[in-house]
């Protein structure tokens, strides 16, 4: 009979990368989301964060292309934890107006028991659901009582085994963390909690406001593991138009205050906007296509609406720009200058 000692000296501690299969990484979003990976979503907040991610999600559910046309190949099922906001008055709601399929999106009941990143349910429920993605928002609301964030040795033993699950079930694991209020610098650094949080995803995305254009919204990579980076994704987020795309956009990644765009396009935008509201209202899709038609991004056009002052409205389901009159010796040129 072998003795368990005799076995151990027997097993073995090492092989050879030749034995291996290599594998190409499955990609829920390219270059942005790996399955089977952590990601990290990241800004200050208030930046939308968790609104880009609930019309990310609400995509997936349907099948739809994202916001740079990628089309994943079939719709999926979504686990969508949020320990800020009420389901039923809030998280819903959004789901909704996000257009997402609600028989597709899961949460994890946790009201008599607070769930944290270590807890069984999460691996019973993407286990049962079938769950391609699970996103934890915030990721700080998320951590046991001994889970110090700063305390990177514990951090990576708490990520080590959320990415070990992810990886088993090949199912995109998003958090979204939000940032300390350090500035300038690299953003990786200014994750709140350890480094570690950071260097343990595959994927870091940060989402932050367009210096001059505050409604406009940018999603871009910081640290891309698996591919080589993305392009930034734009979507505006305000009180009159709600949640739109834009798409891809150029910015410098190294931060929106050093985002920069020609002066003359925005003022070619300021004077069509001039020219085609300034005997009618119009409706605000059919402005942006005609301005769009004739070579102007969204950024600026968004940009030269607040520059002229327009106004949005919306009547029965449909909105509308409205630009107020303007003095008789003033133009949009002259009214540019002074922005």
């Amino acid at each position: 009979m072998k003795s368990a000692k005799s076995d151990c000296r027997k097993a073995r501690v090492f092989e050879y990368f030749s034995s291996v299969t290599e594998t190409a990484v499955d990609w829920l979003w390219y270059p942005y989301i790996p399955y089977g990976k952590l990601t990290l979503l990241q800004g200050d907040p208030g930046e939308g964060k968790s609104t880009f991610m609930l019309n990310v999600a609400a995509l997936l559910t349907k099948g739809r292309r994202l916001p740079d046309g990628y089309q994943a190949p079939q719709s999926i099922t979504v686990v969508y934890q949020c320990a800020e906001d009420n389901i039923a008055d809030t998280v819903k709601p959004r789901l909704i107006a996000a257009g997402a399929d609600c028989d597709k999106v899961a949460y994890i009941i946790d009201e008599s028991d607070a769930l944290t990143l270590e807890d069984d349910r999460i691996e019973k429920t993407i286990l049962e659901t079938g769950a391609r993605l699970l996103i934890l928002d915030p990721i700080q609301s998320f951590l046991a009582q001994d889970g110090d964030m700063q305390n990177a040795g514990r951090m990576r033993t708490v990520l080590g085994k959320l990415s070990i699950i992810s990886a088993r079930y090949n199912c995109a694991i998003v958090l979204i963390g939000h940032m300390n209020k350090t500035t300038g610098g690299k953003y990786l650094y200014r994750s709140l909690g350890s480094i570690d949080i950071a260097a343990m995803a595959r994927s870091v995305l940060m989402i932050t406001r367009d210096s001059a254009t505050p409604e406009i919204r940018y999603m871009f990579p910081v640290k891309s593991s698996l591919a080589p980076e993305g392009c930034a994704i734009g979507f505006t987020f305000d009180r009159d138009t709600g949640f739109q795309w834009i798409g891809p956009c150029e910015i410098n990644p190294q931060g929106s205050d050093d985002i920069s765009y020609e002066d003359n396009k925005r003022t070619q935008a300021a004077s069509f906007l001039a020219e085609i509201l300034n005997n009618a209202d119009m409706q605000s899709s059919a402005v942006i296509s005609l301005l769009q038609k004739k070579g102007l991004s969204q950024r600026t056009i968004y940009a030269a609406k607040k520059d002229m002052g327009v106004q949005s409205y919306k009547k029965d389901t449909v909105w509308y720009w409205h630009l107020p009159a303007l003095d008789a010796n003033e133009s949009a040129e002259q009214l540019m200058i002074g922005r």
